[in-house]
């Protein structure tokens, strides 16, 4: 086989009668990753994942007989990958760190021996997804060895308790068509969703510690959300606060496309930042995939690929996985640009016609699950969105909308008065609000979605009240409208805003962001009573109150301590009743 036409990462290959569709290919003398993405008779259109200068027609090209696939195994907690699975750190050893062209590297560190505990024994019956084996691969996670899902048999053959390379055989087991041997790791190809058992109706959120996610926007285990917003939204430091804080049991953060800065900020701080739940690294249940906006825009479809086999794998285990990927858009904009080099026709905005399934296919892995073994895991998915100029009516964001089902809408006014997380209330939306109020009522208070609504009904009174403003001003406004007014500002401040870098408010326990907005609602409804009394509303809600309202996310640390502050309002309202009622 040969190189007959080069067209930067796609290059097309004559005599190629033994190739098969996504098989992997060796290209020219620098031996560069491809992928067969087209077979037309006896020339094969090839994506190759690595830069393509310096070569030549008429270079050999060698098939692998196997598709992209990733090593599964323990060791991949703690690593950072590119995006085909090419441990960084050893491609820095082989090459220095600017990356050589054409360098293999083993997905898994084949050296490091684990300390392996079996939990089968020779003579069970197993099938694909039985966990045989188990490793504590870091502080935070116990890895439990597999079976791959294509084999079923009796083991006839079982290692003893002790250590070994991910690449020792620890089983063999007997099948139909013959003797199957099992490694500490497997390999699946990427682009193959692992199978499961079951799909469930995903009805657990996944717990973030954002008020703005949690108490109005809420996301299942097992669902989808993408975070649409313009340059200098925030996009990414919400994803990183989803990794630091959410109650998944691993964080699968793939940079597909971004800038490297930003790519060195995630992978200078996640080494150093501390797992809240364990006190352990926040690395010893984390997986980087990195893939820049100058390194190869083949990678960045892969990188989306090896990002959620990855997930799927540790889902099988029955671990929660979150996926943040970062940015959909940049991975889209790769699709586009490899359709322009196969002359394929342009649909909207030149991205190719194939858009909206690849990317439902890419949403559609998310779920929770029955798994084969019969546990129960999910994979979450949450997407970064980067539409040109903020605009969500393109393609890559409206596509998006098809496929998820929470919807966190970043805007750059709130972003720019330095409201974050810049989370639009208005434009933003969730999906499982309905399939989560039993959870939330029989988890942490029956009047939990009560006042959810009641708040989301003011907010959306105080859009309509703004409009009026604008024109008219407030003054004009009749005081129960100026209570909605000032009301929905506390909810703002008090509620939706949320610092990242706060040590006290970076993250909020569901209990906590209960009391916060149960105590403004029910000082708006006693207020309310006041204001029909024709009470000057500064009297009903002095400057200290609402002081208080607002600041009270930071001041309070212990549940008990709104005890105080409800006091506090009893005591001015009973007050006011004393001075009125006369």
């Amino acid at each position: 086989m040969q190189i007959k036409e080069i067209n930067g990462p796609v290059v097309k290959v004559k005599g190629t009668k033994g190739l098969f569709m996504n098989e992997m290919v060796k290209v020219g003398n620098f031996k560069l990753t491809g992928e067969v993405i087209g077979i037309n008779g006896d020339i094969a259109t090839v994506q190759v994942y690595e830069e393509t200068s310096m070569l030549k027609p008429g270079e050999p090209v060698e098939g692998t007989g196997k598709m992209l696939s990733v090593a599964l195994g323990p060791g991949l907690l703690s690593s950072i990958y590119d995006g085909i699975q090419r441990p960084l750190d050893e491609l820095i050893k082989k090459s220095g760190s600017f990356i050589g062209r054409g360098i293999d590297a083993f997905g898994l560190d084949d050296k490091k021996l684990w300390e392996v505990t079996f939990v089968k024994k020779v003579g069970d019956i197993v099938s694909g997804g039985d966990i045989i084996a188990e490793v504590r691969e870091t502080q935070s996670l116990i890895h439990k060895i597999m079976v791959p899902p294509n084999i079923n048999g009796k083991i006839v053959e079982l290692k003893e308790n002790g250590s070994y390379k991910v690449t020792d055989v620890l089983a063999k087991i007997e099948t139909k068509d013959g003797i199957e041997e099992v490694k500490m790791y497997q390999e699946w190809p990427v682009k193959i969703p692992r199978p499961v058992k079951n799909r469930l109706e995903p009805k657990i959120p996944l717990i973030t510690g954002q008020r703005v996610i949690d108490l109005f926007f809420p996301i299942s285990k097992g669902g989808t959300a993408a975070i649409p917003g313009g340059f200098g939204t925030g996009k990414t430091i919400t994803q990183h606060q989803l990794a630091k804080w959410s109650d998944a049991d691993v964080i699968v953060y793939i940079g597909c496309g971004e800038r490297g800065n930003e790519m060195t900020e995630v992978l200078e701080e996640f080494p150093n930042l501390k797992d809240p739940k364990t006190g352990a690294p926040l690395m010893d249940r984390t997986v980087l995939i990195a893939n820049t906006s100058n390194m190869p825009v083949s990678a960045r479809e892969a990188s989306i690929y090896t990002g959620i086999t990855i997930a799927e794998y540790f889902r099988d285990m029955g671990y929660n996985v979150a996926i943040m990927a970062d940015s959909t858009s940049r991975w889209a904009e790769a699709l586009r640009e490899l359709s322009g080099r196969l002359e394929e026709m342009p649909a909207e905005e030149g991205y190719p016609s194939y858009l909206a399934s690849r990317i439902g296919q890419f949403y559609e892995r998310a779920g929770l699950s029955e798994n084969l073994n019969g546990t129960k895991g999910s994979v979450t998915i949450i997407g970064a969105v980067s539409p040109p100029g903020g605009d969500f009516s393109e393609p890559v964001t409206q596509n998006t909308k098809r496929f998820v089902k929470c919807f966190w809408g970043l805007d750059k006014n709130l972003a720019y008065s330095r409201h974050y997380p810049s989370i639009n209330w208005l434009t933003s939306y969730s999906e499982y609000t309905e399939d989560l109020k039993e959870w939330f009522s029989e988890n942490v208070t029956d009047d939990w979605n009560y006042y959810r609504d009641e708040a989301m009904k003011l907010l959306t009174e105080d859009d309509r009240l703004q409009q009026i403003i604008k024109i008219v001003g407030e003054d004009v406004l009749p005081d129960d409208q100026k209570l909605v007014v000032l009301i929905s500002k506390i909810i703002k401040v008090g509620v939706l805003q949320q610092s990242a870098f706060s040590e006290v408010d970076s993250y909020c326990p569901l209990e906590k962001q209960y009391h916060l907005i149960k105590i403004i609602m029910d000082t708006y409804t006693k207020a309310k009573k006041y204001v029909e009394k024709s009470i000057a509303l500064s009297q009903i809600l002095p400057s200290e109150i609402i002081s208080k309202l607002m600041t009270m996310k930071e001041e309070i640390k212990e549940i008990n301590e709104f005890e105080n502050i409800e006091n506090m309002l009893n005591e001015h309202f009973e007050k006011l009743e004393g001075i009125y009622s006369k």
